[in-house]
């Protein structure tokens, strides 16, 4: 018997070993450039002892195959091969060119047993078409002008929480402060309710908010590489990945609130009226309307994208600016010479004024982009211009954001924050697909004209009245949370705040 059982393990192990190996001779036989992978993660990181970021990881393999002359290289995340570009062309032919062979991002979602996970980011093919000409009013500058005034109001609360820090004398966690800004805001403007985040540290959204972007623990970490290498069979087994209690909670608020409109007959100026405006509950085979479910599903990405990404931003932007004060005060004189003609008074016209805030929050977003790699979907196959390689239906492609944004031969001294790479004089010299901290192509951010909205209206809010320094309380140099999906440090960012006479 025990000869027997040698026998059937040896053949397993040969098995899978011939399997494994054919499996890892992907890139070899189609003559793609690759690092030999080493089961079972392939070339990615043991799940719980990751030295690396995600982004920063594609980053680091795109910098080694560029450097050694390639154009594109494959890579294995667990035993799943994917694609990574590194030629410009090639990424424009992607992102642009031949979308019709990538349209979908490749993100888990589930919509029979989580369906909030179904919303524009992470669906894909004909649903995803029309539901992205459906929503694309709702980011219209008619739209964004309507929603103003609700923003502005919300920076109010932000200004007593930073007094009382200049009263204390001392230093702010900024993501956390901003964090709750953008929350409030979105919040107000998508949900079309106060959130409080500032009043509570248990306010409800904020709580939420921070619980789904938080690092996972070991168990959640297992189930959302198991859904991104074998998204098929993790639909079949019903895996939900965001925390349960929170996403019953915005279903709850969504359903609540259009029950609460529609019975009192209530308009507010937000982007949840324009889902309401799309809803039609009797019959769900109607493609030019949406379920109650897809409104919730679509309030829900707007949410978690629009409070955590423009958080980011804002945090790494105020950190630059506090490190080089110089540029702190540039934009300082902007601000207050902009708002002295409208009156000292926030408004849109004035926010679209501000030049040179734009090239610093563009700088950010070159420097920190919050989104450091973009995920394709190859969905029919297809073969790279000029190559001859066949990419298979089914594959991933990994864009390396994070690294185009800091190759020297795209952007001279990468690791310096210089706002006047977007000066008009000088912004003409980006090449396209170098710099895409909002995507490109069809597929482009729906939210991005929101996103950058929000951003200088906070901004605009701390600078005119507040002087930023780093506190000795910040680590540096600044280290990834190795864990998250947005690109976040691993310790808070405090900075020391002054209240300036005005």
């Amino acid at each position: 018997m025990f000869t027997e059982f040698a026998v059937i393990l040896l053949a397993f192990v040969v098995l899978m070993t011939t399997y494994v190996q054919r499996l890892y001779s992907h890139w070899e036989k189609k003559g793609v450039p690759y690092t030999p992978p080493h089961f079972p993660f392939g070339n990615a990181e043991p799940p719980f002892k990751r030295k690396y970021f995600f982004g920063e990881l594609i980053k680091k393999f795109y910098q080694s195959f560029k450097e050694r002359g390639a154009k594109h290289a494959g890579i294995y995340i667990f035993t799943s091969p994917n694609y990574l570009p590194i030629d410009r062309e090639i990424i424009k032919n992607i992102m642009l060119k031949d979308f019709n062979h990538f349209v979908d991002r490749g993100f888990y979602h589930n919509e029979k047993h989580d369906p909030l996970s179904a919303h524009l980011f992470a669906i894909g093919g004909k649903k995803w078409r029309n539901l992205r000409t459906k929503l694309t009013p709702t980011f219209t500058s008619g739209k964004m002008k309507m929603m103003f005034g609700t923003l502005v109001d919300c920076t109010h609360q932000m200004e007593q929480s930073i007094n009382s820090f200049c009263t204390a004398e001392e230093s702010l966690d900024i993501k956390d402060v901003l964090a709750r800004f953008t929350t409030d805001v979105i919040g107000s403007c998508a949900f079309g309710l106060e959130c409080n985040s500032f009043k509570s540290n248990d306010a409800t959204f904020r709580t939420h908010g921070r619980k789904i972007f938080a690092s996972r623990g070991k168990i959640d970490m297992l189930k959302l590489v198991f859904s991104t290498v074998r998204p098929e069979l993790a639909r079949k087994f019903g895996m939900v990945l965001f925390p349960p209690d929170s996403t019953s909670f915005f279903f709850n608020v969504v359903r609540d609130t259009v029950k609460y409109r529609r019975e009192n007959n209530v308009r507010r100026n937000d982007m949840l009226q324009i889902l309401m405006e799309l809803e039609h509950s009797d019959d769900k085979s109607d493609e030019n309307s949406l379920t109650i479910e897809e409104i919730a599903a679509q309030a829900f990405v707007f949410f978690l994208a629009g409070f955590e990404t423009s958080s980011t931003t804002m945090t790494f932007c105020l950190y630059e600016l506090a490190t080089n004060l110089d540029l702190q005060q540039k934009v300082r004189d902007e601000i207050n010479h902009v708002l002295e003609k409208y009156g000292g008074k926030i408004t849109y016209e004035a926010i679209m004024e501000m030049k040179y805030m734009t090239q610093v929050i563009d700088e950010t977003l070159r420097k920190y982009p919050p989104i450091s790699f973009i995920t394709r979907k190859c969905v029919k196959d297809y073969v790279v211009p000029d190559y001859d390689v066949k990419i298979d239906k089914g594959t991933m492609v990994q864009i390396p954001v994070l690294g185009l944004h800091r190759d020297p031969e795209y952007f001279k001294n990468p690791e310096e924050f210089d706002p006047e790479r977007f000066s008009d004089e000088n912004k003409h010299n980006i090449l396209p697909f170098t710099y895409m901290p909002f995507g490109e192509g069809p597929r482009l951010c729906i939210g991005m004209r929101f996103g950058m909205m929000q951003t200088k209206v906070g901004l605009t809010c701390l600078l005119r009245n507040y002087l930023f320094s780093v506190s000795s309380k910040t680590q540096r140099p600044l280290k990834w949370d190795q864990y998250t999906v947005i690109l976040t440090t691993q310790n808070p960012i405090w900075l020391d705040v002054k209240k300036l006479d005005t």
